[in-house]
């Protein structure tokens, strides 16, 4: 099993590149299944979650080719296993994402109830309801969703769904399936994430029409028919808030070539606060620390909550900045109960945290120290890298197949701004 060996204390100067969202890419991967023509993806990141998700799609009779230029060409028109069977899906969340194509496009799906990080609930509850007010008819039995239009009906029907909660694959889910389905669709209490918006793009440019993607309503006429088109997945926003964590934490210059400062405006504003520059240059973003962050950095209470608040997948990597910044902190995570288990790893690491339920205590150390570690979850793993880089000494993260699932080539970038740090087995 790989392991990531860090020795701490070099600052991070230099340029990368931030590369295609995993959460924008997984949905587009899924939205190919609504046409029978041919969709292009630019800007693909390559992950375990995309490599999983092009197994399943191509499981259901789907062609996929991945380029050497990081696109990814589909052609959905031999589908014909509407099914993402467990053994395919039992590591990925996302997999739940093709059940609103399936249904829209075959009218009759079977999906295994999603796997993922074990950072807490993520009920499907929510999926199900909004299908069903669409028309669906769904029992779960066995671990699977079995999804089917009932007798006498060729296609979903538009309604109006206003879920308990925000969900984002709820959100994108019913904006696919309501593409081919008759009438209008209305969907209320919408997520808001960047990621959406890149979807409802994709789908425009396949000929649905949507309106107010980007805000908390969004309105969908349904359509007979998509067909193919070519688009550039945006650049993920959660892999440019990690580097500019960890530029932050080691110190130093690094300009994040494509990365957007729109989409990160509250992870932004709290690393000002705390004491860095962070400024738009052209193309990208640009952090500058001029020195580690346990000389300069201020301590930053933050609270997780939907986008465009502070986003629960920043929260382990900016905890690592109120470890060794100046001050006590609160952070207090209200999206996934279970979103705490790198404390402990801090902890072994020299951090001072105490967990008070859905708060965490951070009081700031002058320095982390080298240890082994075992990351917990993507972004657990993430965190634990930071603090390999700033720890004195030598870290060894293990069970980084979590690190591959959402970050692209994550070391190599690292090595490249000066990191000493290396992918052992």
């Amino acid at each position: 099993m790989d392991k990531l060996r860090i020795r701490g204390g070099q600052q991070l100067k230099g340029e990368i590149p931030i590369s295609g969202a995993k959460n924008a890419a997984l949905p587009q991967l899924c939205a190919a299944l609504l046409t029978e023509q041919t969709v292009t993806l630019h800007n693909v990141p390559r992950l375990q979650d995309v490599a999983t998700m092009l197994r399943l799609i191509r499981n259901m009779g789907v062609n996929a080719e991945r380029g050497e230029d990081g696109s990814v060409t589909l052609n959905a028109m031999a589908l014909n296993n509407p099914q993402a069977p467990y053994d395919l899906v039992k590591t990925m969340r996302a997999s739940v994402l093709a059940l609103g194509p399936l249904m829209a496009r075959c009218g009759h799906a079977k999906v295994s109830l999603p796997g993922g990080c074990a950072i807490g609930s993520r009920p499907v509850d929510q999926h199900i309801k909004g299908l069903q007010a669409m028309g669906a008819v769904i029992d779960v039995e066995h671990g699977y969703m079995m999804a089917k239009l009932p007798p006498g009906r060729t296609r979903l029907r538009g309604a109006r769904i206003a879920t308990d909660m925000v969900t984002v694959t709820g959100t994108e889910n019913f904006l696919m399936a309501a593409c081919l389905a008759e009438g209008e669709t209305v969907l209320e209490n919408a997520a808001q994430e960047p990621e959406i918006g890149d979807l409802a793009e994709l789908l425009i440019a396949m000929g649905a029409k949507i309106e107010g993607h980007g805000t908390s309503r969004i309105l969908i006429q349904g359509v007979e028919q998509l067909h193919g088109a070519s688009h550039h997945v945006v650049a993920d926003r959660i892999e440019a808030g990690t580097f500019l964590c960890a530029v932050a934490a080691t110190g130093g210059d690094v300009v994040l070539r494509h990365a957007r400062g729109d989409h990160l405006e509250s992870v932004i504003d709290k690393l000002r606060d705390a004491g860095v520059l962070v400024d738009a240059v052209s193309g990208g973003l640009r952090l500058c620390a001029t020195t580690p962050a346990h000389q300069h950095l201020k301590a930053q209470h933050f609270r997780t909550t939907e986008y465009p608040g502070f986003p629960t997948d920043m929260q382990a990597q900016f905890m690592v900045l109120n470890a060794i910044a100046h001050g006590t902190s609160k952070v207090t995570e209200t999206i996934f109960e279970n979103r705490f288990m790198h404390v402990n790893e801090l902890v072994r690491l020299g951090a001072r945290i105490q967990i008070e339920g859905k708060v965490a205590l951070v009081e700031g150390v002058p320095h982390l120290s080298g240890a082994n570690v075992m990351a917990t979850d993507l972004r657990a793993s993430a965190c634990l890298v930071i603090a390999g880089l700033v720890a004195e000494g030598e870290t060894l993260v293990d069970r980084i197949y979590h690190l591959d699932r959402g970050y692209d080539r994550m070391e190599d970038k690292l090595r490249s701004l000066g990191a000493d740090i290396e992918r052992i087995q």
